[in-house]
């Protein structure tokens, strides 16, 4: 599930359950629209609420990162929990996206 929040700053797309090759094209097609509806905003992608990520939902969200840098979008990820962590940095894409602890740090960097 994708829940867009509304807040004056940024854009925050709140993600729950799991995302997987079944349903890694809806995921990746919800965050296309959020990346290019942005415009001047950052996009803040909160990972609170995810209990598992595959390679095929790991695809969505790094599709989304190259079209945000292609369009100069800020993509961020948040909330990311211990075990799901481990897969970006199994990835080495800890080291691409930038991840915060949570929604406060996020916006403290906004700063």
């Amino acid at each position: 599930m994708v829940t867009a929040i509304a807040n004056p700053q940024i854009n925050v797309l709140h993600l729950e359950g799991s995302f997987h090759a079944a349903n890694a094209a809806q995921l990746q097609a919800r965050l296309t629209r959020a990346v290019q509806s942005s415009t001047n905003l950052p996009l803040l992608v909160d990972m609170e609420g995810v209990e598992f990520l595959d390679s095929a939902g790991l695809m969505a969200l790094v599709s989304a990162l190259s079209l945000a840098q292609k369009l100069k979008r800020r993509f961020s990820l948040c909330s990311v929990s211990p075990s799901i962590r481990i897969l970006f940095e199994l990835t080495q894409l800890d080291r691409v996206f930038e991840i915060f602890a949570n929604r406060a740090a996020f916006e403290a960097a906004l700063r």
